[in-house]
Parts: structure tokens; sequence; C-alpha cells
């Protein structure tokens, strides 16, 4: 297998690890609170479950990078949709309020399209 090839393979995969480690952090917040046992646990998994529904995806898309190319960049588009329309119906949209929505949308986009170059890397090798 070629560097190149080997390249294309793990870059998104690699990243999407990482990308669902970050949004994992932010997870973290639920210690600060006085919930007890059972409260911390259960809004641990709450707080988790949009990195739990990446990981399942990563699962996926280990096999059909298409999975992973439309799964990723639906999940970047909805956060920005989502942001978007919040700001909006608060009254209080600006700008530079996307900017800060990048930091989450962009990196998933990024892979997104990661996964549709290995994906098309693959078809020429095979064909």
């Amino acid at each position: 297998m070629s560097k190149k090839r080997n390249l294309l393979l793990w870059t998104p995969r690699v990243l999407s690890l990482l990308f669902i480690l970050f949004l994992s952090l932010f997870s973290l917040d639920v210690f600060e609170g006085n919930y007890g046992f059972w409260g911390t646990a259960l809004a641990l998994f709450m707080h988790n479950i949009p990195s739990l529904v990446l990981l399942g995806v990563l699962l996926i898309a280990w096999k059909y990078k298409l999975v992973g190319m439309v799964a990723f960049a639906l999940a970047g588009l909805a956060y920005l949709i989502m942001i978007t329309s919040s700001n909006l119906a608060s009254g209080r949209f600006e700008f530079y309020m996307l900017s800060y929505s990048f930091i989450i949308s962009g990196p998933a986009i990024i892979i997104a399209i990661l996964f549709f170059v290995s994906w098309r890397n693959e078809l020429k090798v095979k064909g």
C-alpha cells in the first residue's frame, strides 16, 4: 500500500476520533454540579449523546466511507443551522457568531470531505 493511499485511508478516521474526543470534553462540566451519582451519570450520558452517535457513524464509516461523508457533513450543517436559527429566534444574531460555530461545524465538514477523497481514491485504485 502506498504512503499516499495509506494517508488518505487513515486521516479521516483518526481525525474523526479526535473530533469525537473534542466533543466529549464539553460534557465534563457536569461534574461541577451537585447532582449525586445517578444524576451525574445521567447528565454525562445526555451530554455525550452526539459523541456516541458520531462514534456509531464512525464504526459504520470505517467500512463504508460514503456514510461517513454524508453523516459528518450533515452533522456540521445541522449544527450551523441550529446555532443560526437559535440566534435569529432570540433576536441577537450577529455575523461574527457564525465564526464561533465553525469551531465545531468546520472539523465535521473537513472530515466529510476527507471521507469523500478517501472514497474517490479507493474507486481509482479499484477501477
